[in-house]
């Protein structure tokens, strides 16, 4: 195989609880990418369609992750990349994160798979690193692993894969401004209270149990932030109001996707989505905000190979 064309989802970071080491997957938004072999040594990007980004593969994450593949294999040659983009930059549901996984994922591939998915991770990781300052797996993992993801531990690597259930269904909104995950970092604090970290780990476990056990109550529970929401929602345009509407309309929880300004909430079966869905808009409507919104089941394959036939349009 000389070439392939893959989907590279986007992604929700953090799920309230796990901030930069909680990620999930989405079925039905994302970028799409073209990568074929070369024999020019190196990456280039020939063509993005969507949004204005760098050719430069040393100033594009997904040139930056694929450089680092290329750095660590065995392969003497190269490999052409197109971009469609479909997930806008700093939108909070992993943009840098589709773009570099996409990449290694795809080059990967075309080499008969030399590389774990843990180590793709670790490339894509240097892509993330030149979108925000900081080489976070949280958007990343779960783009390559599907489903959700907990970041275990980052010295060494440690990714471990937790079910999904199956009835789970994820309603984003993203009011259209821009948030640099660079600034938003900037606006946190370093240090917490031990009250404050007894409750997001509390919650954190919760989380994760309530996954496993398909426990819907428990995952509704769980679906809090007293660490990083209280900080970041200042930024977002209607958060408070968007959220108090989204848990009215049946979601189990809602949050801040990533570093926003996306809001998600997560619910159980498509119907309650969807009733979440309009409450969400309803409210944007209200206080005259624009915006775009996904609607969508977890996505428990991450990146995978399309056909022509089968791309997003």
């Amino acid at each position: 195989m000389e070439e392939v064309k893959v989907f590279c989802p986007a992604t929700i970071a953090n799920v309230s609880c796990g901030f930069d080491v909680l990620g999930l997957a989405l079925d039905d938004v994302g970028d799409e990418m073209i990568v074929r072999k070369s024999s020019t040594k190196g990456i280039r990007i020939t063509k993005i369609r969507g949004q204005d980004l760098p050719l430069d593969p040393t100033k594009n994450v997904a040139g930056v992750a694929g450089l680092a593949f290329l750095e660590a294999s065995d392969y003497n040659q190269g490999f052409e990349i197109e971009i469609i983009k479909k997930i806008k930059a700093g939108s909070g549901i992993g943009s840098s994160a589709a773009s570099s996984t996409g990449a290694v994922w795809a080059m990967n591939h075309l080499l008969k798979n030399p590389f774990s998915t843990l180590e793709l991770v670790q490339f894509a990781m240097a892509g993330e690193r030149l979108a925000s300052g900081v080489a976070h797996a949280d958007n990343v993992a779960p783009a390559l692993f599907g489903g959700f993801t907990l970041v275990r531990s980052y010295t060494p690597l440690d990714i471990i894969q937790i079910p999904t259930p199956e009835a789970l269904y994820a309603t984003v909104i993203h009011p259209q401004i821009e948030i640099k995950t660079s600034d938003s970092r900037k606006v946190l604090k370093t240090k917490i209270s031990l009250e404050d970290g007894i409750k997001q780990w509390g919650n954190l476990g919760g989380l994760i149990a309530g996954l496993y056990t398909q426990d819907y109550d428990l995952i509704g529970r769980s679906l809090e932030d007293h660490i990083v929401e209280p900080i970041r929602s200042i930024l977002i345009p209607g958060f408070d109001i968007v959220k108090s509407k989204a848990i009215e309309a049946g979601a189990l929880g809602c949050g801040i996707s990533g570093s926003g300004p996306s809001i998600f909430a997560l619910s159980k079966g498509k119907k309650i989505a969807e009733h979440v869905a309009e409450a969400m808009q309803r409210s944007y409507h209200k206080i005259g905000v624009s915006y775009e919104l996904h609607l969508s089941p977890i996505n428990p394959q991450g990146i995978k190979i399309i056909n022509e036939s089968d791309a997003i349009l």
